[in-house]
């Protein structure tokens, strides 16, 4: 359980989709937004864990098809949210300040986030300690990887809404949100390229 326990939190602490779109969301529109944010991302990552759990996610990328339509709707997805965060403090009609990403903003993105399902898949099929009960198992995952999975995104908004705290100029503030959108969209490219190549 040891391992499975380091795992969780390598696999956690590294940048993600999720926890890069948290910080942004905390820089770019504060603690209340980002609480809400988080919350999306909690319920929307267990149940991406329920689906890997469940076999349902195996049967849904065993498509081809639908597997692409994911990619490219996961990549058009996180355009969307990266722009909001890059522009949060611009006054362009579409993208103001007050259209803070939400609760189903959170959601929305584990439902499409490729690193999301590869975390699950290798947790849940993988580091086996309760050989006798794979119930057993399954539910003290669940409970380690929330455990981990919490403080991990409360520390990314933390680090987001300090940079916003800090005071920065606008023309500051608005290039710190524009690299926290564009790392993660670096990174959520990466992972689609690694799932589309399987040599990569």
């Amino acid at each position: 359980m040891l391992t499975f326990t380091a795992a969780v939190f390598f696999l956690l602490i590294t940048p993600g989709p999720g926890v890069l779109s948290t910080a942004g969301v905390g820089s770019g529109f504060g603690y209340r937004a980002g609480i809400r944010y988080v919350s999306g991302l909690f319920v929307g990552t267990n149940l991406v864990a329920l689906a890997v759990v469940s076999g349902l996610a195996a049967v849904v990328f065993s498509v081809p098809a639908l597997r692409t339509v994911l990619l490219v709707a996961s990549a058009l997805y996180l355009l969307y949210l990266a722009l909001r965060i890059a522009l949060s403090g611009s006054r362009i009609a579409f993208i103001e300040r007050r259209s803070e990403p939400g609760f189903l903003n959170g959601v929305a993105l584990q439902a499409i986030n490729p690193k999301a399902y590869a975390v699950n898949t290798t947790l849940f099929t993988g580091f086996a300690f309760w050989p006798e009960s794979l119930l057993a198992e399954t539910v003290t995952k669940f409970v380690v990887l929330n455990l981990i999975w919490i403080p991990i995104h409360l520390l990314w908004l933390a680090a987001g809404v300090s940079v916003r705290q800090l005071d920065l100029g606008h023309r500051t503030q608005t290039a710190v949100n524009v690299v926290m959108a564009l790392s993660m969209l670096a990174v959520v490219v990466l992972a689609a390229w690694s799932q589309l190549d399987p040599h990569a």
